[in-house]
């Protein structure tokens, strides 16, 4: 069965060449974590209409309607294994 998370960042990263906030990149919406942002689930969706219902809704709420582009999701299959081969943590500054 294939499900559709889907997520919401809300920046705080200074980024960008003049230390701007980056919200979108070539890849996406653009995340870093250790620089500020904050990353939030919104809901796990059975559709792409569910998911693009929820987005209308939420860009009409306080945060998120302050950053309307920058959703995500991607399809994930039920049941399938993410992260396994672990992570390495990275100290800041460094």
């Amino acid at each position: 069965m294939i499900v559709y998370p889907l997520w919401h960042v809300g920046h705080q990263n200074e980024a960008g060449d003049d230390g701007s906030t980056v919200h979108v990149d070539e890849s996406g919406v653009f995340c870093d974590e250790s620089d500020g942002d904050d990353v939030k689930l919104l809901g796990i969706y059975s559709t792409l209409a569910r998911v693009e219902e929820r987005v209308r809704q939420a860009r009409l709420l306080p945060g998120f309607r302050d950053e309307p582009e920058c959703f995500y999701f991607d399809a994930c299959e039920l049941d399938e294994d993410g992260w396994t081969e672990g992570f390495v943590r990275v100290p800041p500054g460094e």
